[in-house]
């Protein structure tokens, strides 16, 4: 009987106490209330105690949560469209403004957030051109965005913590002439650097062509000295050898004088008999 009353006494004992304890994770916002009134906002982690039947809790998440928001239109300062798909980083800042604002229900703070932030976007891309949406000042549209989201999303308890474009898209109008854009770029980039080919194809053929001419001009020098010394040294041996047997020399010469002049049967060569040319064929028989 004993072990009943104690078994009893500790489970009214652990009712008792989960009714009027809370606990609050480090990841969680709490709000205690008081017959629907709040009365307590931001409680620190921990457990914490509250009257049953007339305090109750709400608890939210504190950690920092992604907003992936659909690609919508958004015009340039040109008139056109782009198509931006962008994602937001945001926590609650102000859990009792958060609660007010959006009765503590995600997608509704979602809601409100997403609009915010599309409104933000469609200002500073009116404010700007396709390409400087797209290029260099993307990082810069997402500083300024941030900051004017974030006063506006105060209201609602939230900080935007970071604002990122995606992708941005263009729609079909404006596809064609900007691929166009984009060939014609690449095009005039192949032709720069063809230009810049034929130029220095140019540069070395004449620098190669130079250096031919070069080459042989000095080669030329060249053999024309050692022709020079070769004819000086034959000179001197012809001298040399006339000196020693001028008559043989002279015989020598007359034979390739005749040698060079008939070169065929049908050679004719008139002369008188007693010409110095056929000396030598006049002194040929016995002495």
């Amino acid at each position: 009987m004993l072990s009943k009353i104690i078994i009893a006494v500790a489970v009214i004992t652990g009712i008792v106490f989960s009714t009027c304890t809370y606990t609050v994770d480090e990841t969680q916002r709490a709000i205690l209330f008081k017959f629907g009134e709040i009365k307590a906002a931001d409680i620190e982690p921990g457990l914490h105690f509250k009257m049953p039947f007339i305090n109750n809790v709400r608890v939210f998440d504190s950690r920092i949560l992604t907003l992936d928001v659909q690609p919508d239109l958004f015009p340039t300062s040109e008139k056109k469209y782009v198509y931006v798909d962008f994602f937001v980083k945001w926590r609650i800042d102000n859990v009792r403004d958060y609660f007010v604002a959006t009765g503590g229900v995600e997608e509704r703070a979602n809601s409100r957030l997403s609009q915010i932030t599309k409104d933000e976007l469609r200002d500073e891309f009116a404010s700007r051109t396709i390409k400087e949406a797209v290029s260099g000042e993307r990082s810069d549209i997402m500083e300024a965005l941030v900051v004017k989201a974030n006063q506006i999303s105060q209201e609602l308890g939230i900080e935007i913590v970071d604002l990122r474009v995606s992708r941005i898209d263009y729609t079909d109008d404006i596809s064609g002439s900007v691929y166009d854009r984009m060939r014609a770029e690449r095009d005039r980039v192949a032709k720069d650097f063809r230009a810049r080919g034929r130029e220095s194809s140019e540069r070395i053929r004449a620098a190669a062509d130079r250096e031919r001419q070069i080459t042989l001009a000095d080669a030329y020098k060249v053999s024309e000295q050692l022709r020079g010394e070769g004819d000086a040294t034959a000179a001197d041996i012809y001298a040399r050898s006339y000196g020693k047997d001028p008559e043989f020399y002279s015989l020598t010469k007359s034979l390739t004088a005749y040698k060079q002049t008939f070169t065929s049967k049908n050679d004719v060569l008139v002369l008188q008999p007693d010409s110095q040319f056929f000396r030598y064929f006049n002194e040929s028989s016995p002495r």
